[in-house]
């Protein structure tokens, strides 16, 4: 008992020492060997074998799949449960069923996530536009490779790529897909290693393919001449800079921005969104709306849902009476994941060797590999061909004595010594000899002999132009461009994200929150402007006026409203009643040239409040007779631009402005003094804000068109001499009972 005992404690030292030792051992470990055994071998395998693309445009897993299923028949085969080709798939790839199901649902027609889908889908595969919306599990569904896979797998067993060995050495697997299209650019892909991190955005498969054969054409192209924008599976509208365009095809970085699309149901005064950026989800715009509604920040929302069914993604907005859809959605795009940006990072795999290349490398890089896959297929063909030549040609030998032949073989005692005697007696090597040994016995005729000799003739001129394929890089290149336009003709489909340009489109600039009540705005001849509260109004009506000065217009509107102020150098300067402090009819109100920011000398002639809808018109009436009729809604900006130029024409002197609301009679003087009654309905509108018009008063050379009034406010008792029923007219000489100064008179 105590020998055991101390056998027991001998081992608890040794138990203990080991423990001390290892622990000393990880202390003592310096961090850098810790980096350089450890850590570097895992990120390189991340980095190599799982996260970023290669120049076919597939990771590992993507590959592996795929080479499974093409493997499996289901190319050309029908669909076959989701669960059999994930079990398969693990073969090549060891990382789990979950993993290799993900991957199978990403690049599935059902769930949406690429422009060109390789995996053809029956089932619940969720979609790419929604987080919440699970896909069903393998055993549920089914799939089968798209037509398009047959341009990834093209001529696979003809030595196009090399093959490597699986991760338990069992079978070969494909190094790379020998893809007859650039699809690292067609397919969106996205990947985060150790350190750095890829994002490729998707283009059109035929403008790709376009692009790539200029480039084959002329390696210094102008691409955006043909490579357009990135194109998202999910749609939108993608707001096109040049300059940011520009950037990502020469970096590989940048970022472009995608907003929604939509559509305003007026019967049921709604608002549907059909497509959402490729980068959001259904799930983060409604809440993001719901943040807005419940601060206080969207009440023209009246409720928000998700309407999406079979048909389609369909988020639908209520909105409240009067609402302006455009004016909405516009304010929505800015706070919301509605409008959003792609985030560009071109970083694929070279060589094993981690890269951020621009589309003209990607391009210079892909043509590079593929025509070496094309030259690798080109010298398979023609190598089956020279052994199939050479097996003829041993053939021709001894068909042309075939008796000498048939004595060989009688004559031999061993079976062995066929193959040796033949050679021997015709000169012939060991392949040429096994393979004239198992021609039968039906085959030694005339016919069998003249169509061999006239095979062997067709395959020499078949081999000397492959020899003159591989050898001319002309007809290797015109061999790609052969297949990318056969890609594109069979695969090709039209762009499903619009473009937009940044200047068309309207920004939202948040305001704040301006009270609006009942207010009268009051404008001198020399530009002092006032507003005044209607308490104030009728505590002191007397406005006050320098001297010479008076009251030009006067209107009875509210704080919030926007106002236009016409000079007379052509420009329209735009702001709202609220930017105008409160005063009183004793002050003189604002200096509207200083107030503004006007140029040096200019002069307010005109003031007009346009409405939110700018219904109604303007009138522009010039001294040489003619006028221009121009919609109030020329002068809304889809932008806060405060300064409009080119407000009117400055081809001739402007006579008068008039806001036109309803078509009604207009009495027009000119110096002679003459008057002419036309009825505005005889104008028609012009598209362009700087329109000349056309000829209303026809003028004698010295005289010219003075002013302009409305019917009921002119003293003409005889009507009908003035009235004119087409346009242009010289009107009648006024006269002294028609005139303002005879009734001056009469008044006196």
């Amino acid at each position: 008992m105590p020998k055991k005992k101390k056998t027991d404690d001998n081992k608890h030292k040794v138990d203990a020492s080991n423990v001390i030792g290892l622990h000393a051992a990880v202390v003592e470990q310096p961090i850098t060997d810790t980096l350089e055994t450890n850590y570097m071998p895992y990120a390189m395998s991340v980095i190599v074998s799982r996260a970023i693309p290669e120049i076919d445009g597939f990771k590992p897993s993507h590959r592996k799949l795929l080479y499974t299923m093409y493997k499996m028949g289901l190319l050309t085969g029908a669909r076959t449960k989701s669960a059999n080709i994930v079990g398969q798939t693990m073969r090549l790839n060891p990382h789990g069923d979950a993993a290799i199901y993900d991957t199978m649902v990403r690049l599935s027609r059902g769930y949406g996530a690429l422009l060109t889908p390789f995996v053809d889908s029956k089932g619940n595969f969720g979609k790419v536009y929604s987080r919440d919306m699970a896909w069903a599990a393998p055993r549920y569904t089914e799939a089968k490779l798209t037509p398009i896979c047959a341009e990834l797998f093209r001529d696979i067993d003809s030595d196009t790529v090399d093959f490597v060995d699986n991760y338990d050495n069992t079978m070969k697997e494909p190094a790379l897909l020998p893809t007859t299209f650039p699809n690292i650019l067609v397919s969106a892909n996205s990947g985060i290693a150790v350190g750095m991190a890829s994002q490729f955005c998707g283009f059109n498969l035929k403008e790709v393919c376009d692009t790539t054969i200029a480039y084959l054409k002329n390696p210094d192209c102008d691409l955006m001449e043909t490579l357009l924008a990135p194109d998202f599976p999910t749609g939108g509208e993608l707001i096109f800079d040049r300059n940011t365009i520009r950037e990502i095809y020469e970096t590989g970085r940048g970022s472009v921005r995608v907003r929604a699309k939509y559509r305003y149901v007026k019967e049921e005064n709604l608002i549907e969104i059909y497509e959402i950026p490729y980068s959001t989800t259904v799930e983060a715009i409604l809440d993001k709306v719901a943040e807005l509604i419940k601060a206080g920040r969207a009440k023209e929302i009246a409720d928000m849902r998700d309407e999406t069914d079979l048909s389609g993604l369909k988020l639908a907005i209520d909105l409240k009476r009067g609402v302006d859809p455009d004016k909405l959605m516009t304010k929505l795009y800015k706070l919301t994941p509605l409008e959003d940006a792609f985030a560009c990072n071109f970083n694929v795999l070279i060589a094993g060797t981690p890269k951020v290349l621009g589309v003209r490398q990607i391009l210079e890089e892909w043509t590079a590999w593929r025509t070496g896959s094309v030259r690798r297929r080109v010298y398979f063909v023609m190598k089956k061909k020279q052994d199939k030549l050479h097996l003829l040609k041993g053939l021709k030998r001894i068909l042309l004595d075939i008796d000498k032949a048939i004595q060989i073989i009688r004559e031999t005692e061993e079976e062995a010594e066929v193959i040796p005697n033949l050679m021997i007696g015709f000169g012939i090597d060991q392949i040429q000899a096994e393979y004239v040994a198992e021609i039968k016995l039906r085959n030694i005729n005339k016919e069998y002999i003249l169509k061999r000799v006239n095979e062997t003739d067709a395959l020499q001129d078949e081999i000397a132009d492959l020899e003159d394929t591989l050898n001319s890089p002309r007809r290797l290149k015109q061999i790609l461009v052969d297949e990318l336009t056969e890609a594109a003709r069979k695969y090709g489909e039209p762009r499903r994200t619009s473009i937009v340009y940044s200047h068309e489109i309207e920004t939202y600039v948040e305001e704040a929150q301006v009270e609006d009540y009942s207010v009268h705005v009051f404008l001198s001849r020399e530009g002092y402007f006032k507003k005044i509260t209607p308490a104030s109004l009728r505590m002191a009506a007397d406005q006050k006026y320098k001297d010479g000065d008076g009251l030009s217009q006067t209107f009875e509107t509210t704080n919030g409203a926007e106002i236009m102020f016409f000079t007379d150098r052509c420009q329209v300067y735009k702001t709202r009643l609220s930017e105008f402090e409160d005063t009183k009819a004793s002050a003189l109100g604002d200096y509207l040239p200083a107030k503004l920011s006007m140029d040096s000398g200019e002069n307010v002639i005109y003031a007009v409040l346009p409405g939110p809808d700018y219904a109604g018109a303007l009138l522009f009436f010039f001294a040489n007779g003619k006028a221009a009729r121009v919609d109030l809604t020329a002068y809304k900006t889809t932008s806060n631009r405060r300064k409009l130029t080119g407000a009117y024409s400055d081809k001739a002197p402007l006579a008068c402005i008039r806001r036109l609301d309803t078509d009604c009679e207009l009495a027009v003087y000119s110096t002679e003094p003459r008057a002419l009654i036309f009825h505005t309905a005889l104008l028609a509108p012009k598209t362009t804000r700087t329109t000349q018009g056309v000829a209303v008063m026809t003028l004698k050379p010295k005289y010219q068109l003075e002013t302009v009034k409305a019917l009921e406010d002119t003293p003409i008792t005889n009507q009908s001499r003035y009235r004119v029923r087409s346009l242009p007219a010289a009107g009648a000489l006024l006269r002294e009972e028609d005139s303002e100064e005879r009734q001056m008179d009469l008044l006196d």
